[in-house]
């Protein structure tokens, strides 16, 4: 696959098989991610790979505190508002979403079943936790790199047949990922990255996706 095929066919999955990832093989792309450019080649990323006994009892505690209404606490303030540009893009993809699985807008039951799922990681076996040191003088750089090697990672990823969700829910309550890791009290959990094969017959993997045109974003100067 080369580069300009994996950057369009590559899509956040939202359906994952409960087929194990080899160690190997999460191992072996984390260590061509590393290659990722960063300020300075300060390289200050860091990740846990969470998976086995530990994925299961943190996408019980992740859905605990959804159930129990909960108020998100993330390490990282996410959007609270949008400009209208924004707002509709951000709707559109719901409703993708919604139509793809069957649930109507007024289905209370089925959207709060969705988001469960979507809390449990959507049954994805691998986690990754992507962080930076809360002690870094330039966080907001350090989250900038973090960005960088987390679209490589999930580049290659999709090279090697696995799919990649990148997503703020597996962090919204960071106390209940934090509690599972080792020596994570002075890390930023930033964002979480399921990884596993996908299902590629579920529709929710497969409804048409949209991007603005490029003179939406790009304004040329001569």
């Amino acid at each position: 696959m080369d580069v300009r095929q994996a950057v369009r066919e590559r899509r956040s999955i939202r359906k994952f098989k409960p087929d194990q990832v080899p160690e190997s093989l999460v191992r072996e792309i984390l260590d061509e991610a590393r290659w990722s450019p960063s300020w300075g080649n300060t390289q200050p990323w860091e990740f846990y790979v969470v998976t086995g006994e530990t994925l299961k009892k943190f996408k019980i505690a992740n859905c605990g505190k959804l159930d129990e209404g909960a108020p998100s606490a993330p390490d990282i303030k996410m959007p609270e508002s949008w400009t209208e540009r924004l707002k509709k893009r951000y709707s559109a993809v719901g409703r993708s979403t919604l139509a793809a699985l069957g649930i109507a807008r007024e289905d209370t039951e089925g959207r709060t079943e969705q988001a469960r799922t979507m809390f449990r990681l959507f049954d994805a076996p691998c986690l990754i936790a992507a962080c930076v040191d809360k002690r870094s003088s330039s966080i907001e750089y350090a989250l900038l790199d973090l960005g960088l090697i987390t679209q490589t990672l999930c580049l290659l990823a999709h090279d090697r047949g696995l799919g990649t969700c990148i997503m703020a829910c597996a962090v919204c309550f960071p106390s209940a990922l934090r509690n599972l890791l080792p020596d994570a009290e002075n890390k930023l959990l930033a964002a979480g990255i399921a990884l596993g094969y996908p299902d590629r017959e579920a529709p929710i993997n497969n409804f048409a996706r949209e991007r603005a045109p490029l003179e939406e974003s790009v304004i040329w100067v001569e």
